[in-house]
C-alpha cells in the first residue's frame, strides 16, 4: 500500500520563528526516513510504501512525534491498497511519463 499522509501541528513550541512549523515537520520526516520503508517528501505531502501494520505504525510513530512539539495535532490520510503490488512510488510515475512520451 501507499499512504499520503500530512501532519499540521498547531501552537506550542512546533512554530518557528517566522511562523512556520518546519521544525516540528521535520520530526515526522525523520521518523519516515529511519523507517527504512520506502518514502517521498513533497512540499504538501510524505508518501510511503509498505505493508498495512508497518505503514500505520510509521504514520503513527511520525504524529506521535510532532505532538511531542504541538498541543494539537492534525492528521490527513490517504491510502491506495493493492495487495500485490510493490515499488509502485516509482511504478505510478514511470507509467504515466510513459503515455507523455507517446
Amino acid at each position: 500500500m501507499i499512504v499520503a499522509f500530512s501532519i499540521s501541528p498547531s501552537g506550542g513550541d512546533a512554530v518557528d520563528d517566522d511562523g512556520g512549523m518546519s521544525a516540528a515537520v521535520a520530526q515526522a520526516v525523520r521518523v519516515v526516513r529511519e523507517s527504512g520503508l520506502p518514502h517521498q517528501t513533497t512540499a504538501m505531502f510524505t508518501y510511503i510504501e509498505g505493508e498495512w501494520d508497518e505503514v500505520m505504525a510509521v504514520v503513527k510513530q511520525a504524529t506521535e512525534a510532532v505532538a511531542e512539539l504541538a498541543p494539537r495535532v492534525g492528521l490527513v490520510l490517504k491510502a491506495d491498497i493493492r495487495p500485490g503490488h510493490t515499488g509502485e512510488l516509482a511504478g505510478k510515475v514511470a507509467r504515466v511519463d510513459a503515455h507523455l512520451e507517446n
